[in-house]
């Protein structure tokens, strides 16, 4: 043991004497190479086009006669569903990096990777960039290929749009406490790949579905950044929007729902209420725990529906539907719990609720007695992917990975398909 202890300390030794002299050390390997846009290109970027196919449609969200669905990291699609069953794509604003989206009076909040971009889509043909706040979010990544390492990101060069998978030279750093070699990364979060019932201004409000994580109240935009922080920015004023709440509330937050002045944030691990009487500065009245999983919230009256799903990012093993009494807003509890098939997203009208399926499609229950809930199945639609709705007056708006579809839900006992635009092959 003696002799073995000395042979290391000999080689240690080596190092500390040597080091310093010799020339920087290399070793080069197949990696994730991040593809930059620089800064001013990015703050040139938004703007209206023609409309394009979907590709990979994100959240969805409803203000006036549009409906608005974000192109995952691209942009916004704009579409005219004056007539619901003819629904028309009638432009596309590029956003580069967006992912979720809110608004208030005619202006669009939407994220731009670092950047929240202020929009005015009065006249969607026409939309124009109004204001943008520059870094006001969190760096973030696009999806990588988890089979290679990251290749080192230098945030100084702009933003990271795509990812070659190539060969990549990195310099060998030597740290001496603890002995050894170590690689050098910026540890940057990947960002996780909206109905909203607010209150407070007639059509002032757009409404978005239950995956949301924007969503706008009274005068104020709402944002979840980091899987744990709750921003608040005063946009009375569009020329001039102040932050005035960016605090930590819990941690794998996900999704919000505003409801009866209080805004409902789902989380990996539970469901956070908040109080939004003083708008400003929300404050938190309770926090209902969960087993480990993916959960948007919808709420209706006193009762909060949650989803739970299993296999993903979330981690967890349960599929269920939690059915939890919100009366007291300082302690929620559970009333039932249903087993689910791959939940997602969820929405409530009245007491019809719609629950999203993934690959299993859209099933819809009557939720008057929410202990029979699963007894009172109204309709299901198996073959399409949904993985969000809006349900509106009469009409129910679904997303999904192979498209968008429409129903007529005025007769719940009869729901009828409208419309649908289909992703592009």
């Amino acid at each position: 043991m003696k002799k073995y202890i000395s042979i290391i300390s000999s080689l240690l030794l080596v190092v500390v004497l040597f080091s310093s002299c010799e020339d920087k050390k290399f070793q080069t390997y197949i990696a994730n190479v991040p593809v930059y846009m620089t800064y001013d290109d990015l703050r040139k970027a938004v703007k209206v086009e023609d409309p394009t196919p979907m590709l990979e449609p994100g959240k969805i969200y409803f203000k006036d006669n549009y409906i608005f669905i974000n192109e995952y990291m691209k942009g916004i699609h704009v579409i005219d569903i004056s007539d619901p069953s003819t629904p028309t794509a009638i432009a596309f604003i590029n956003i580069p990096g967006n992912v979720d989206m809110a608004i208030k009076d005619n202006i669009l909040y939407a994220d731009s990777y670092v950047d929240l971009v202020l929009i005015d889509v009065s006249n969607p043909l026409q939309a124009i960039e109004v204001n943008r706040i520059d870094s006001i979010l969190s760096y973030t990544l696009p999806p990588y290929d988890f089979d290679y390492p990251l290749a080192q990101i230098d945030n100084k060069e702009g933003v990271v749009t795509e990812w070659l998978i190539e060969e990549y030279k990195q310099e060998i750093n030597y740290n001496p406490y603890p002995w050894g070699v170590y690689y050098e990364y910026d540890m940057i979060s990947s960002k996780a790949p909206t109905r909203n019932v607010v209150s407070g201004g007639g059509d002032s409000y757009g409404v978005g579905g239950s995956m949301a994580r924007f969503s706008t109240y009274d005068q104020y935009l709402y944002m979840l950044e980091e899987s744990s922080k709750l921003k608040v920015i005063d946009i009375s004023d569009i020329d001039a929007p102040e932050v005035t709440y960016d605090k930590y509330v819990g941690w794998g937050l996900e999704t919000m729902f505003i409801y009866d002045d209080y805004m409902y944030l789902g989380a990996t691990t539970g469901l956070h209420i908040l109080d939004l009487e003083y708008p400003d500065n929300p404050i938190k009245t309770a926090e209902y725990s969960h087993v480990t999983s993916c959960d948007p919230v919808v709420v209706s009256g006193n009762t909060a529906y949650v989803t739970l799903r299993s296999g993903n990012m979330c981690g967890g093993t349960a599929d269920l539907l939690d059915v939890i009494d919100v009366s007291n807003k300082s302690n929620p509890y559970r009333i039932a719990s249903y087993t689910m098939n791959e939940p997602y997203g969820l929405g409530i009208s009245g007491t019809t609720l719609f629950i999203c399926q993934g690959d299993n499609g859209l099933v819809v229950y009557d939720a008057t007695n929410n202990l029979s809930i699963k007894n009172n199945k109204l309709a299901e639609f198996p073959d399409i992917h949904a993985t969000d709705v809006i349900p509106l007056d009469t009409l129910l708006f679904t997303i999904g990975e192979d498209g968008f579809y429409i129903y007529d839900y005025s007769d719940v006992e009869d729901i009828v398909f409208l419309s649908e635009i289909k992703v592009a092959e």
